[in-house]
């Protein structure tokens, strides 16, 4: 995957009732080791990861590209969204399309976060690159994602079987004015 290239970043920080989307800092490490160790927030993408290589190997700064947001609740780091653009799925329909990605703390689940975020996200990709469809990728058993592409407007596309799952391909198409 690749970032949004062109786009100018950082943007200012996005924000909504509750979040705020920003770019990571430094602070945001530790949420991030936590994040991508929790054995729940990784259950459909691949499992979790060994907590010391994360120490040893994550950046001062992670995640810090364009398309990457970190969502901060009240200063706090509770969650990844990230937008790219898709470079090689095995789907070919998909290369070059947009694609969104989100991971949450598991203390953050269930309040309507993880729609608040992708929602402001979607907003301020719609702005940076107005006309432009989004992707979304996840494993069809996974009903809480599945439950919130429905609730953001995404439609199916596709099943297929990849990482010895079926994946749900859903698709957003842009927002367009009512006459």
């Amino acid at each position: 995957m690749e970032d949004l290239g062109s786009v100018p970043w950082p943007p200012e920080p996005v924000r909504t009732e509750r979040l705020v989307l920003r770019e990571s800092e430094a602070r945001d490490r530790a949420a991030f080791i936590d994040l991508l160790a929790s054995p729940e927030a990784n259950a459909y993408v691949g499992g979790p990861r060994p907590r010391d290589e994360l120490e040893r190997r994550t950046p001062e700064v992670p995640q810090q590209w364009p398309g990457s947001f970190v969502v901060d609740l009240d200063g706090e780091m509770i969650g990844h969204v990230l937008l790219r653009r898709t470079t090689e799925t095995g789907r070919p329909a998909a290369v070059g399309k947009a694609d969104l990605g989100y991971l949450f703390l598991p203390r953050s689940w269930g309040l309507g976060y993880g729609a608040e975020a992708c929602s402001a996200a979607l907003g301020w990709f719609e702005g940076v690159c107005p006309g432009e469809p989004v992707l979304l990728t996840t494993q069809s058993a996974n009903l809480a994602s599945m439950r919130l592409a429905a609730k953001l407007g995404f439609t199916e596309v596709e099943r297929y079987q990849a990482w010895g799952a079926e994946q749900w391909l859903g698709m957003r198409s842009p927002v367009t004015p009512s006459a």
